[in-house]
């Protein structure tokens, strides 16, 4: 018999993704066959699935802690955004239009048969699902039509677990606040609660504690310190990239409005000797970079007039004078190249813009998107890549005589003359080991060797023995219900 469990936040940021996934490792190293499920999800940080869709680089990870390759109805319902009002709609993996926030607002109720489509199709012969809810179940001017939190636990009659994040303060409001907005029926649903990110003694919160369990009488499970960790495990939130001091390697990346897949940062984060910088805007790209890495972007020609208003074009322009090295990967390669050109209106109305002129290659838009895990081989070496395509773009030029990578048997990337300016559109390049060190040593800056994705797992581990330790699993099993 399949069981679910449901965990909501009592707001958005409270580290729901990261606790499904270490409950997950939990439960698969009790023997148990888990696997994790969002019916709904807002990043344009997404994995490409194996059987040819994307979801949510959240659930990639949580599938990594059940052991499982992560698949389409693990998150049947993406939005990525591709302004502050506008939306890319991806439901089963696949792109279906976009829509405005009003629009969706009226149409996510349509979503509701494939989200259970996708639920029940996954939980077939499972002994568990985690669903990991979206933002809070307290906005309740959301209800209508709702398929990410209490909309779809009361849909699937799945039970809930609500988090609540001490971090911020204020967390007795949080829970007390929920049990007050939602409707009864809602209410019903959440039968435990737990606190995350404490610091310092949990014991000085016991009395916030029964104050909680008193207010709302949902059983308590437990208080769940900071996970000092938790940088090492790949990030989804944009909000989530960080600068990280590491060593004297200095990667300078500049954070673009839609920034778009940037799981490329994560394995060079945690390399040591290796010091990525995050430039907000307004800030001008430091002048002593050994690397500036232009990554993806889901709106690349408005992310490159974002771009040239921080006056960062000019800053980039001195450091490939200077010698220094550039690498654009997917909407970072497009705008490193002569042109844009948008025939079709992919990107908002048809247009063609002049790019940064870096590379003798130009780009022009396709409705169709390449989604594509793929095999890669660095030519230097001959190291092999492991990566993944997801663009709605085709690029071509003189300097793609000069590809740098083989992939599939065919040439990708481009570079200048002088091999200082290279772009490509794979994805997941430095989780490879061996292309990262090669990478590094071509530039002369020469990095520690280290197995990234074992790291991975580890944290993965060591999240789980973590909340083993706080977070009362036993009792959260036996709060799941039978879907």
């Amino acid at each position: 018999m399949t069981k679910a469990i449901m965990i909501q936040g009592a707001g958005s940021n409270v580290g729901k993704s990261m606790l499904v996934a270490g409950i997950a490792r939990a439960c698969v190293r009790r023997g148990l066959s888990v696997a994790p499920f969002k019916p709904q999800n807002m990043s344009n940080n997404a994995a490409v699935t194996a059987d040819g869709g994307e979801i949510g680089r959240a659930q990639a990870l949580q599938a990594l802690a059940c052991g499982l390759d992560p698949i389409i109805d693990m998150n049947p319902v993406l939005l990525k955004p591709e302004t502050d009002i506008g939306a890319q709609v991806i439901v089963q993996g696949r792109r279906t239009g976009t829509l405005k926030a009003r629009d969706y607002g009226k149409h996510k109720a349509t979503l509701l048969p494939s989200v259970l489509d996708s639920f029940h199709r996954l939980a077939r012969g499972r002994d568990l699902i985690i669903i990991e809810g979206a933002g809070s179940p307290a906005e309740v001017n959301l209800r209508v039509g709702d398929i990410a939190n209490m909309g779809f636990a009361s849909a699937a009659g799945v039970p809930v677990v609500l988090i609540g994040d001490i971090d911020r303060g204020g967390v007795i409001a949080q829970m007390v606040g929920t049990h007050a907005v939602l409707p009864d029926d809602d209410r019903a649903l959440i039968k435990g609660y737990a606190i995350n990110k404490f610091r310092g003694d949990p014991t000085l919160f016991a009395d916030g504690m029964d104050i909680i369990s008193a207010r709302t009488g949902w059983a308590p499970l437990g208080i769940v310190p900071w996970f000092a960790d938790a940088w090492k495990l790949p990030a989804e939130d944009v909000m989530d990239i960080k600068s990280r001091e590491g060593g004297d390697i200095r990667i300078v990346v500049p954070r673009l409005n839609r920034i778009a897949n940037f799981d490329d940062l994560d394995p060079l984060s945690s390399t040591p000797g290796v010091s990525v910088e995050v430039i907000e805007p307004g800030r001008p790209l430091p002048g002593n970079a050994d690397l500036v890495i232009l990554p993806g972007s889901k709106s690349t020609i408005a992310d490159l007039a974002h771009f040239r208003a921080q006056g960062w074009d000019i800053d980039l322009a001195a450091h490939i004078r200077r010698g220094g090295h550039v690498l654009g990967i997917c909407g970072g390669y497009q705008m490193l190249g002569q042109t844009i050109t948008d025939p079709d209106g992919v990107e908002g109305a048809p247009c063609m813009v002049q790019g940064l002129g870096h590379l003798d290659v130009n780009t022009v838009m396709q409705p169709h998107k390449r989604l594509a895990l793929s095999q890669a081989k660095y030519l230097a070496t001959n190291d092999a890549i492991s990566g993944y395509e997801i663009h709605m773009g085709d690029t071509t030029g003189p300097d793609c005589a000069r590809a740098w990578l083989s992939l599939e048997e065919r040439g990708e990337g481009a570079a200048s003359a002088d091999g200082h300016v290279m772009g490509c559109y794979l994805h997941g390049l430095f989780s490879a080991d061996a292309f990262r060190n090669a990478f590094f040593a071509r530039l002369g800056k020469p990095v520690s060797q280290y197995d990234y994705n074992a790291q991975v797992q580890s944290t993965l581990d060591t999240l789980a023995d973590h909340l083993e330790r706080h977070l009362d699993i036993d009792r959260l099993l036996d709060l799941a219900g039978p879907v």
